[in-house]
């Protein structure tokens, strides 16, 4: 087995040093099963990873019935390896406004008190004592997300302040359950907005923040990462392989063609066809990008991976995988480079076509 040279990388002005490769695991518990999900864990760590992602609503896609159980398999596999604990950098959020998901919480906001309650109960789900970094899993405002275009004033229903958010998390430092504080699906607004009260009130900076980035979704190219670059925090990029579009997996030429593997994400559940991914012109961005990668000798997968794994933008990418033969294809793309020709070619589709599934 091929350990990788992972060189730690620090997560923004924070003590957290963590493997540029960060196993997601939001497949645990509805495509993965526990006994899986263990056997994946155990290889990440012999390949030199340390890091790992999770949240409160996992497995997705979010139901009832699968809410907290990608926690539960953590917590039962770092309870079965003693020692574990101390060796893996953890990541988990709380869930933001509820939007349709009553399981998560009875109120349509998120509360001081809806943050400590869902921390408490990760920790309790996860069999640990404290959360490394602790993130805000999309943000209280009313924002466009997850494949919407527009902001709009008139949807605005603001109740927690981000000042209040802030403290709610600060207290969690101070009674150690939780050690530093990221977001996720964040705004450049909101990115500034955080560290500039957080400086203004001397309470915890964010670390980090967990973004979607990929070749069919380079959105925050267009002044966040300039944000985050300057205000010297950390980017872990989310769905590098576009939730399977650039892995060459599907037949692209149709809406997700007669070819799709059954099994994956896209085919498997329709609310997540619904979503972003799915839109026929990410579909036809992706094979583009798919047979670049073969004219140049390459895999699909190793193509995307490579792109994000090698970006000065990308602190961390989270690779999310459903087996040992995946997460191994998704290692094994470590230290492939990108010649000056495909990285041209990829700037070439992109200005074309632009980015298609934000």
């Amino acid at each position: 087995m091929n350990t990788l040279n992972l060189t730690p990388v620090r997560l923004g002005q924070s003590d957290l040093h963590v493997t540029p490769i960060c196993l997601g695991t939001m497949t645990f518990g509805q495509q993965v099963d526990e006994a899986t999900s263990h056997t994946i864990m155990d290889h990440s760590i012999a390949r030199g990873v340390n890091f790992f992602d999770t949240a409160e609503i996992y497995a997705v896609p979010p139901t009832a019935e699968s809410f907290g159980k990608t926690e539960t398999y953590i917590g039962n596999w770092l309870a079965k390896r003693p020692g574990m604990r101390q060796k893996i950098v953890l990541a988990s959020k709380v869930a933001g406004p509820s939007r349709g998901m009553p399981w998560v919480r009875s109120g349509e906001g998120m509360t001081a008190a809806d943050i400590v309650a869902s921390c408490e109960a990760s920790l309790k789900r996860l069999k640990t004592d404290v959360i490394d970094l602790y993130q805000i899993h999309w943000p209280e405002r009313h924002v466009p997300m997850f494949g919407a275009l527009y902001y709009d004033p008139a949807k605005e229903n603001t109740s927690t302040s981000i000042h209040v958010q802030l403290e709610t998390l600060a207290k969690l430092i101070q009674q150690g359950k939780v050690r530093y504080i990221g977001l996720s699906n964040e705004t450049p607004y909101g990115v500034h907005e955080f560290v500039r009260l957080a400086e203004q009130h001397h309470l915890p900076r964010i670390a980090s923040v967990q973004n979607a980035y990929c070749l069919v979704n380079r959105f925050l190219e267009n002044g966040l990462d300039e944000t985050m670059h300057r205000l010297d925090v950390s980017l872990l990029a989310y769905s590098p392989l576009g939730f399977g579009l650039l892995t060459g997996k599907y037949d692209l030429s149709g809406f997700l063609g007669e070819g799709a593997p059954k099994e994956g994400r896209i085919t498997k559940y329709e609310s997540v066809r619904k979503q972003r991914w799915s839109r026929p012109e990410a579909l036809a961005c992706a094979k583009r990008y798919n047979q670049l990668a073969r004219d140049h000798g390459m895999t699909p997968t190793q193509m995307a991976l490579a792109f994000c794994y090698t970006q000065w933008r990308v602190a961390s990418t989270i690779i999310g995988v459903t087996s040992v033969a995946q997460l191994d294809e998704d290692l094994d793309a470590w230290g492939t480079t990108l010649s000056p020709e495909v990285l041209s070619a990829i700037d070439a589709i992109r200005w074309e076509m632009r980015d298609l599934a934000f």
